[in-house]
């Protein structure tokens, strides 16, 4: 991921901080080369024990998230693991490592990998913030709410 779309999730979460791969800029532009290395696999590893290092931060006590196989080697590194609408390796890794899954796919998306529909109701067709307009549209007239997600689920 971009170190800027990193930060730009990271600064709508709440978070303090994020890591990304960094593009080179030369006056204001991007040039199309990277600085460094892509924060990719053992990279993001190596990247998250460094902050950690840097920060003084317990990796014990860290979670990190991923949907993707390429990141076990940062899974590893922390003490609390979760795969987030994980491909299947992935998937299949946490559940040999016990660590959690989560999943917040659509229906159809979800019923396509083997986890029940219900599971992804909660999403709102895959989006948090179709959920929230939803819910501040409606929100002075439940019962309507209630008629919206009904049609949508």
């Amino acid at each position: 991921t971009p170190v800027e779309l990193a930060r730009i999730i990271a600064a709508r979460l709440g978070l303090t901080g994020a890591l990304g791969t960094v593009s080179e800029v030369q006056d204001g532009l991007y040039t199309g080369r990277l600085v460094g290395e892509p924060l990719h696999g053992p990279a993001k590893a190596a990247a998250v024990r460094a902050l950690a290092e840097r920060e003084g931060l317990d990796l014990s006590r860290c979670t990190a998230y991923s949907d993707s196989c390429n990141d076990v080697p940062m899974l590893t590194t922390v003490g609390h693991a979760v795969a987030v609408n994980p491909d299947v390796p992935l998937r299949e890794e946490a559940r040999a490592r016990g660590w959690d899954v989560r999943d917040f796919r659509t229906g159809r998306k979800a019923a396509k990998v083997g986890v029940p529909a219900a599971a992804g109701a909660g999403a709102l067709a895959g989006s948090v913030v179709a959920g929230l307009a939803l819910h501040r549209r409606h929100v002075r007239r439940p019962g309507r709410l209630h008629a919206a997600l009904r049609a949508i689920g």
